[in-house]
């Protein structure tokens, strides 16, 4: 299966670059790991922010094989970052090492997941075209706040040439559990980003803003926002532009 050999050369460190563009069709996920003692705040944090955190599953404490994919949570994603007390630790290829039985994690929808069907759409995605990670930006977006999580949302931002821009939110608004339709379109700085070619993660793409708009999509990374605020003792995610590659294929792939 093109999935498993894909987390297979991850497992195997062969590749350890951005998922976006891989095993297209298939869902891909965010990953946010916490003990156990946080992690009832973190589920209603979801379930209160369903547009930057839609839950694909969550898993039980220390369950490392989720139900959407034959593989381990602690070495089938390419990168992963380690918070301590709320501050970036480290990043790190697998997480065998710092592993804990009463782990719980939660996957979360991903916009890497309905990029196949912008492009089929004519879309051009001008990350995979220069070899970059998305770019992914903080925001002033409020988000409900739940027990000790709270922040702003984290957008990922395609330019979308000017003439495709009503085709992109068609196309993105079938995604739900894949963040769904965009949040914001041109004017970055209304919702607080000062310099486009300056993301807060990923990296900065090239596009003429004459010919193209900025679209932003709320994004998986907002969790990581959230812990830097919420500073519990220890969380794992993916590193941004690192997913979890599922072996479920989006259903709106089957019927299109």
């Amino acid at each position: 299966m093109e999935t498993y050999n894909e987390r297979r050369a991850i497992r195997k460190e062969e590749n350890t670059g951005t998922t976006s563009g891989l095993c297209e069709g298939y869902i891909q996920t965010n990953m946010v790991t916490l003990p156990q003692e946080y992690a009832f705040d973190f589920l209603l944090f979801c379930m209160r922010n369903p547009k930057p955190c839609p839950l694909v599953e969550v898993m039980e404490a220390g369950q490392t094989t989720p139900k959407v994919a034959d593989a381990d949570i602690r070495t089938d994603l390419p990168r992963y970052r380690v918070y301590r007390e709320g501050k970036f630790s480290e990043e790190v290829l697998n997480i065998s090492d710092v592993w804990q039985d009463d782990f719980v994690t939660f996957l979360i929808g991903c916009s890497f997941t309905f990029e196949k069907a912008l492009l089929d759409g004519g879309i051009p995605l001008f990350h995979q075209e220069q070899k970059k990670v998305v770019p992914m930006f903080d925001t002033t977006i409020p988000l409900e706040t739940a027990g000790i999580f709270k922040g702003n949302m984290v957008v990922s931002m395609r330019a979308v040439p000017n003439h495709l821009v009503d085709q992109a939110l068609a196309i993105s608004d079938r995604f739900e559990q894949s963040h769904g339709s965009p949040v914001h379109i041109g004017s970055p700085e209304e919702i607080g980003i000062k310099d486009i070619q300056n993301p807060d993660y990923g990296e900065a793409v090239n596009f003429d803003s004459a010919e193209a708009t900025p679209v932003f999509w709320a994004c998986g990374v907002t969790p990581q926002n959230a812990a830097l605020q919420a500073k519990p003792s220890i969380m794992i995610t993916h590193a941004p532009g690192h997913m979890l590659i599922t072996d479920q294929l989006d259903p709106n792939y089957e019927n299109g």
